[in-house]
């Protein structure tokens, strides 16, 4: 089987739940600890859960329910312990301890648990970095080889597709943190104006469809790093029940989530730091100009992460004061774009934009129309909303399931997105100037924005003597 998109395809995953945290008043039906409301799984002991994940020579688990267990089980529980578990009870289920292995059983049973496996590495491929992962994963394997040689060939295939995974995604790790390191070097060095050598991004690309999709690619490549997992990790508490720890206490494993926060706001600031740069009124009013037409190239392509940066860039109080520059401006495209990305009625506008593009994505003909890149911090600001508003478990102790389908929809949604191979040629020139530009501080931003256009009134004078 090969190839993510087609296993994690929204449509395929998830059936549309009716998601309400409140209680229900229709018929619950029990099965074996799990409990159902008109047909989907809404809660169930965490005993329940892991049985319910486990192959047997019968029976496979749902492909939305895989993913939703593993997404959110490392709420309760690690992943090693949970592997662990799953393994034990495979190993009592199908008798894999007896000295005389039942080989017509196994053979049944081993293309079931191998498929598990491999769904899991494919998906969550973090949460194998760890020996203790790894050790079960080959144990299970070992233990069932004997009855069929294909095995051991379908394990090796599996952890050199794994490793091979692990190897690109942190390489791309590394590459981050080096540029990340180098710029935080520069941030410091420019609290005035620096001397007229700064290459400005017009001398590095004057062209906006070209430096939009330039853009696109730094987005997909960022995107491409953060793990599904990391937006569960983002929010664990302590779990009621294990009044001991909380699960991952030792490590918030979402450095990729937070470092692509740290892209989206030196977007913001690398925009305005070129806007407040040039001493003349009539350049600035250019640089401004050629961003509003790189932003709407952004909102064309669904590159909303983009567009928001830089329309937060120009609203920067450093840029938006600058009167007499705004005022040689063609605004008119300015304000559309602004409407889109409106915040009243909870981003009512961009919302119907995403769900647009999202549909567009969905019956796409080429690369170019799958593209979906959503505006990343209300998308965790979502998820925070959806974790905080309705508990974990339920009074009875029972993990609430339901909860964690609407989660999966959101995340797996994002998945889909984050796997689009970009269409657009990379230009390294340019990817390299917008992560290794200098950019202001924000009273770096102040100073330059006073001197292009003196303080108006007592405050903005007062701001810039102490400055100064």
């Amino acid at each position: 089987q090969e190839g993510m998109p087609q296993t994690l395809s929204p449509t395929s995953m998830f059936t549309p739940c009716g998601f309400s945290p409140h209680l229900h008043t229709s018929k619950e039906d029990e099965q074996g600890g799990l409990i159902f409301q008109d047909g989907n799984l809404t809660s169930a002991s965490l005993d329940a859960l892991i049985q319910h994940l486990i192959p047997t020579t019968d029976y496979y688990p749902e492909k939305a329910y895989i993913f939703t267990f593993l997404l959110s089980s490392r709420l309760f529980i690690e992943p090693h312990e949970l592997l662990s578990r799953v393994c034990h009870k495979c190993i009592e289920q199908q008798r894999l301890d007896d000295p005389v292995l039942d080989k017509a059983r196994i053979r049944k049973f081993g293309p079931k648990i191998l498929q598990l496996l491999t769904e899991w590495t494919e998906t969550f491929p973090y949460d194998f970095q760890e020996e203790r992962m790894i050790g079960h994963l080959k144990d299970m394997i070992h233990r069932i080889a004997p009855c069929d040689e294909a095995y051991w060939k379908k394990m090796n295939q599996l952890l050199q597709t794994l490793n091979q995974k692990l190897a690109t995604l942190s390489h791309g790790q590394e590459g981050i943190v080096k540029i990340s390191a180098a710029v935080s070097d520069k941030l410091v060095a420019f609290k005035s104006k620096p001397p007229s050598i700064q290459r400005e991004i017009l001398s590095v690309c004057s062209d906006p469809y070209t430096l939009a999709q330039q853009l696109t690619h730094v987005e997909l490549e960022r995107l491409s790093h953060i793990g599904p997992e990391e937006f569960v990790q983002a929010f664990v508490h302590k779990d009621p029940l294990d009044g001991t720890k909380t699960c991952f206490s030792d490590q918030k494993k979402t450095s990729n989530l937070e470092a692509y926060v740290k892209w989206f706001n030196r977007l913001c600031y690398l925009v305005a730091t070129e806007i407040c740069m040039p001493a003349k009124k009539k350049q600035r009013a250019q640089v401004i100009e050629f961003f509003i037409d790189v932003a709407r190239e952004c909102f064309n392509i669904g590159n909303f992460n983009s567009l928001m940066a830089i329309i937060s860039g120009m609203n920067m109080s450093p840029v938006s004061r600058l009167k007499k520059t705004w005022s040689k401006v063609k605004t008119a495209k300015f304000f559309i774009l602004e409407h889109q990305m409106d915040p009243t009625g909870n981003f009512y506008n961009y919302r119907t934009a995403l769900r647009g593009a999202a549909h567009r994505s969905l019956t796409a003909h080429s690369n170019r129309e799958k593209i979906v890149i959503p505006f990343f911090s209300l998308l965790i600001k979502d998820i925070y909303f959806l974790n905080e508003g309705c508990a974990n478990r339920l009074p009875n102790g029972h993990v609430n399931f339901e909860k964690f389908l609407e989660l999966a929809k959101q995340v797996g949604e994002f998945i889909t997105w984050k796997q689009v191979e970009c269409p657009f040629e990379q230009d390294p020139n340019i990817i390299h100037y917008l992560h290794t530009a200098p950019i202001f501080t924000e009273d770096g931003l102040y100073l330059a924005s006073y001197e292009s256009e003196s303080p108006e009134n007592q405050t903005e004078k007062d701001r810039w003597k102490s400055l100064r």
